[in-house]
């Protein structure tokens, strides 16, 4: 990673508050000095994404650059917020890395049916959870290009307060 790497915004959602301290102890391991915001559900992710409630301040809930998922959550699982976050015009831009302990074929191929941009199983310790953030970082904040159209995404989610309503139900088609 070069010395003048720029900060990104990562949203990370999963239930289990010690993965998301581990996620960030590897971020910092790995000199990934950018700003790791953690939810515990799909339905507080999509809250967060969507200026709902508590994250209707973008100056403490910033639309991020990175979602980091899980797929098992309670309330909405990361199956459900997938659907949602890939079917929304103003949020599917936002690239998706599933981040779970599942090894299963069907939930696989389903991530990326649905529009995953990478499928990344947790690793067993902290090491090898230290090489996976930095391959992660070295490939999304240091080889792609991410779309940074902040101005117009704020625009569009502006009818991103109801789950799943279309443009036409919230009377703009």
């Amino acid at each position: 990673m070069s010395g003048k790497q720029k900060r990104f915004t990562i949203l990370m959602a999963d239930d289990d508050e010690d993965d998301c301290m581990l996620v960030r102890d590897a971020f910092n391991e790995n000199r990934l000095r950018n700003a790791l915001h953690c939810v515990r559900d799909g339905e507080a992710l999509m809250d967060y994404l969507c200026r709902r409630g508590a994250y209707s301040d973008e100056s403490l809930a910033p639309l991020p650059d990175l979602i980091l998922l899980d797929l098992n959550m309670p309330k909405k699982d990361g199956r459900e917020a997938l659907r949602e976050i890939k079917s929304n015009p103003a949020l599917r831009r936002i690239p998706v890395v599933v981040l779970t302990t599942s090894i299963r074929d069907e939930d696989i191929c389903q991530s990326y049916d649905m529009g995953a941009n990478s499928y990344i199983t947790k690793p067993l310790s902290f090491d090898e959870l230290v090489t996976a953030i930095e391959r992660l970082g070295n490939y999304w904040f240091g080889t792609v290009t991410l779309h940074l159209g902040k101005k117009k995404q704020r625009e569009e989610l502006n009818g991103c307060s109801s789950p799943g309503a279309s443009p036409r139900s919230r009377g703009q088609g």
